[in-house]
């Protein structure tokens, strides 16, 4: 198989994907219903260049994260993902790895809940999709490569985000995503991806290792989160951790009590926020 077919498949599919769809704006003049190249490349995080240049077969061997990452942009199906990976001299990830397939019936929660703050996460805590109004509250992670999509990496080696915890929450929450991490390297011992993260994060972070090497398994919990948004400035909401069986995501959901102040704010974010990321 060579890079024409993938290009005209990724052809085929962008051109089928609306962007209301997708969760971005129809307006404006198109030549086609679908995305648009530069859609497609802010939705899988890679650069338009990129995209243009595996349409047109002059990019070889796409990584299976950029795979990946197209095939959740493209919202592929099981098949057609691995028809995908194929395409791209790959193979498939298998039940060893990490899952980070967004499921139909995941993808069409997060349509349903545009207004409201949504990231689905694999169970390595790595960033897979996050909707406006997440981009809009947390930053928008669409620049983000590697493991700074991951949770756990940019808590202990990035650079600092918008949550601000007090000493007690912030020891509380290193605790869980460690105890998290290690749960899902249980269940996934062969994922070299996985133990690059693992090693990473144990030699640049003496705090990651002192608590990797205390062998606490367990999960991370649900919180009230105060998020310093650059706007509208702090505002305290619920988060809530949904878990999905089989398919192993993580699906974290922002929300205030309606008529409260950070509902307010909340709101506030949905019109700054997002008018800022399409403008």
């Amino acid at each position: 198989m060579t890079t024409t077919e993938l290009g005209r498949a990724l052809r085929r599919w962008r051109d089928r994907v609306a962007p209301g769809a997708a969760g971005l704006p129809a307006g404006g003049q198109r030549r086609a219903a679908g995305l648009r190249r530069e859609e497609l490349a802010l939705l899988a995080g890679i650069s338009v260049d990129y995209v243009t240049r595996l349409e047109q077969g002059r990019a070889a061997s796409p990584s299976g994260q950029v795979v990946e990452a197209l095939a959740r942009a493209l919202r592929l199906s099981g098949d057609e993902r691995g028809y995908l990976f194929r395409l791209a001299g790959l193979v498939p990830p298998g039940p060893e790895t990490v899952p980070g397939y967004i499921t139909p019936s995941v993808q069409r929660l997060l349509d349903r809940l545009v207004g409201t703050p949504v990231g689905v996460s694999d169970a390595a805590m790595t960033l897979l999709v996050a909707n406006p109004m997440y981009a809009a509250l947390m930053g928008d992670p669409s620049g983000l490569r590697g493991f700074e999509r991951n949770g756990v990496w940019r808590n202990f080696l990035g650079a600092p985000g918008r949550v601000r915890h007090t000493p007690e929450e912030r020891r509380a929450f290193e605790v869980g995503m460690v105890a998290e991490l290690r749960s899902t390297a249980s269940r996934y011992p062969a994922d070299p991806q996985l133990r690059r993260l693992i090693a990473e994060l144990r030699s640049g972070s003496e705090r990651f290792a002192e608590l990797w090497d205390a062998g606490t398994v367990g999960r991370l919990e649900a919180s009230r989160k105060t998020i310093e948004h650059p706007q509208v400035g702090p505002v305290t909401l619920d988060c809530d951790l949904l878990r999905v069986e089989g398919s192993d995501l993580h699906i974290l959901v922002y929300s205030a009590e309606p008529g409260t102040e950070a509902a307010e704010k909340l709101e506030l974010v949905s019109v700054l926020g997002i008018q800022s990321l399409v403008g």
